[in-house]
C-alpha cells in the first residue's frame, strides 16, 4: 500500500530540493526536525546500501527528538528497523541512518555516509560549529548512484547573525538554497501556543522564533528591560519574610542576591558580593538573617563534591538553608530572556524589583553588563551577581524555556 507523507509548504519545498546545501530556518513549531528527519529517511531509501547521518547538538536531543521522531516515520511507512540506542543508529534493511551529537567535533570520525543533516545549527557558537562542520564535511563523501552529489542540508530555529546566516546569506553560491517558514505556517499547533511565545518573548525574538527571521539577538544591554527607576522598589526585608537567595559560586567572588516574593511579585531586597567562599558566604547571610526562613537557588555547578568530599550544596544544607536547584543550569539565553521578561513583558507589566540602596551593585551590574562576541561579558566583573540573580528568577517566574525541535 502506498503510504504518504502530509507535509507543509516550506517542508515539501526543503524535501524536494536537491541543491548542495539546503537550509530550512523556521520558527519553533513550523515542523523544521519533521522535515529534516523525512528528507533523511527518504534519502536512506534512495540510497541502497549507503549511510546517511543525522546530527543534533546535544545527547539529549538525540533521545529526545531523534530516536521517537525517526522511530515514528519509519512504522509510519511500514519500514522495518532496529534502533541500536548505544551507538545511536537505527539499522534499516538496506543500510544504517547514524545518529551523532555535536558538542565534541572531535568525535565525529571512523564512518563515511552519502548524506548528511544539521539539525538546530544555530544552537552552537558560531566559531564551533563551523568546526562541525567541517569534520561533517569530511564523513559525507561515499559516492552515490548515478554520480550525485553529496549534500549536507540543516534545519534550525535561527539565532541571531550566526553560521546560518555567514553560511547562507553572506556566503551564497550557486549550490546553496535558504528556505524560510513561520510558526504561523503550522495550522496545527495548538490554539493557545502562538499567543504564550508573544507573551514570553521580545520583539527580537518574536521575529526570530515565529518568524524565522535572522535579527540581532545579542547587541546593547544583556538587561535591556530593566530601568532603575521603573523596577525600583523600597521593600526591605521584615520580620517573618521567607528569604529566597539566588547564589553563584566562585573562589573569591561568591554572590547572593536576596529576594522575597508577595502577590507572584518578585523583590531584591540586599545582597552579597565577593565571599571568598561558600562556607563564609552562608556564614555572613545565617548571622545577618538567623531567625528567617531561607530557601537557596544555587549554581548547580555545586552539588559537585570538591577534594574535601563536601559539595558546595552540601555546605549550603549545613546551615540548615533549602535547596531549590536544577540538574543543570539554565541556558544563558533562557535565563537572561527570563529576567528581561519579570522586568517587563510585553504587556508592558513588572513582575520584578530591584531596591537599588540595598542592592547598589546589583542594580550597577543589571545596568551595565553588555554582550561581547554575541554573549555577556565576563570580563567586566558585572556576570557574578547577575547569574546569581538570574537563577532565583529563572525558576521562580516559571519561565523555563524548552527548545521545540519539529
Amino acid at each position: 500500500m502506498k503510504k504518504e507523507i502530509l507535509l507543509l509548504k516550506h517542508q515539501d519545498d526543503f524535501i524536494k530540493s536537491n541543491y548542495r546545501h539546503t537550509g530550512l530556518v523556521a520558527g519553533f513549531g513550523s515542523g523544521k526536525s519533521h522535515a529534516g528527519i523525512t528528507k533523511t529517511v527518504i534519502k536512506k531509501l534512495m540510497y541502497n546500501g549507503i549511510d546517511v547521518a543525522y546530527y543534533l547538538p546535544t545527547y539529549p536531543l538525540v533521545k529526545d527528538i531523534a530516536f521517537p521522531r525517526f522511530s515514528e516515520i519509519l512504522s509510519n511507512l511500514g519500514i522495518p528497523f532496529k534502533l541500536n540506542r548505544s551507538d545511536k543508529e537505527f539499522h534499516l534493511p538496506n543500510g544504517r541512518i547514524i545518529l551523532r551529537t555535536m558538542d565534541n567535533p572531535d568525535l565525529i570520525v571512523g564512518y563515511e555516509v552519502g548524506y548528511s543533516l544539521i539539525d538546530e545549527a544555530d544552537v552552537l557558537p558560531k566559531d564551533k560549529m563551523q568546526e562541525v562542520y567541517t569534520k561533517i564535511v569530511a564523513r559525507n563523501r561515499k559516492a552515490l548512484p548515478n554520480g550525485e552529489k553529496n549534500s549536507l542540508d540543516f534545519v534550525s530555529t535561527p539565532e541571531g547573525f550566526k553560521f546560518l546566516y555567514e553560511f547562507f546569506v553572506k556566503k551564497p553560491s550557486p549550490n546553496k538554497l535558504l528556505i524560510k517558514g513561520k510558526t504561523a505556517d503550522n495550522p496545527f499547533l495548538p490554539d493557545d501556543y502562538i499567543p504564550s511565545l508573544l507573551e514570553t518573548y521580545s520583539d527580537e525574538k518574536i521575529l526570530a522564533y515565529l518568524e524565522g527571521e535572522f535579527v540581532n539577538l545579542t547587541s546593547g544591554n544583556v538587561y535591556r528591560n530593566y530601568n532603575r527607576q521603573d523596577n525600583n522598589t523600597r521593600r526591605v526585608v521584615k520580620a517573618g519574610d521567607v528569604l529566597h537567595i539566588g547564589m553563584d559560586f566562585n573562589i573569591t567572588k561568591m554572590n547572593a542576591v536576596v529576594h522575597i516574593q508577595e502577590d507572584k511579585k518578585h523583590f531584591a531586597v540586599d545582597e552579597f558580593v565577593n565571599a571568598y567562599d561558600t562556607q563564609e558566604l552562608c556564614e555572613l547571610i545565617k548571622r545577618k538573617y538567623s531567625n528567617h526562613k531561607i530557601i537557596v537557588y544555587p549554581d548547580s555547578a555545586g552539588s559537585s563534591r570538591s577534594t574535601s568530599g563536601k559539595s558546595d550544596h552540601d555546605i549550603i544544607r549545613s546551615f540548615g538553608f533549602t535547596i531549590r536547584g536544577m540538574v543543570r543550569n539554565p541556558a544563558v539565553k533562557d535565563r537572561v530572556n527570563a529576567m528581561n521578561l519579570a522586568f517587563k513583558n510585553n504587556k508592558q507589566e513588572i513582575s520584578y524589583y530591584v531596591n537599588d540602596e540595598q542592592c547598589p551593585n546589583y542594580s550597577e551590574a543589571l545596568e551595565r553588563q553588555t554582550y561581547k562576541n554575541g554573549e555577556p561579558d565576563k570580563t567586566s566583573g558585572f556576570d557574578h551577581i547577575t547569574e546569581a540573580g538570574g537563577y532565583y528568577i529563572y525558576q521562580a517566574t516559571g519561565k523555563t524555556i524548552t527548545y521545540r525541535v519539529r
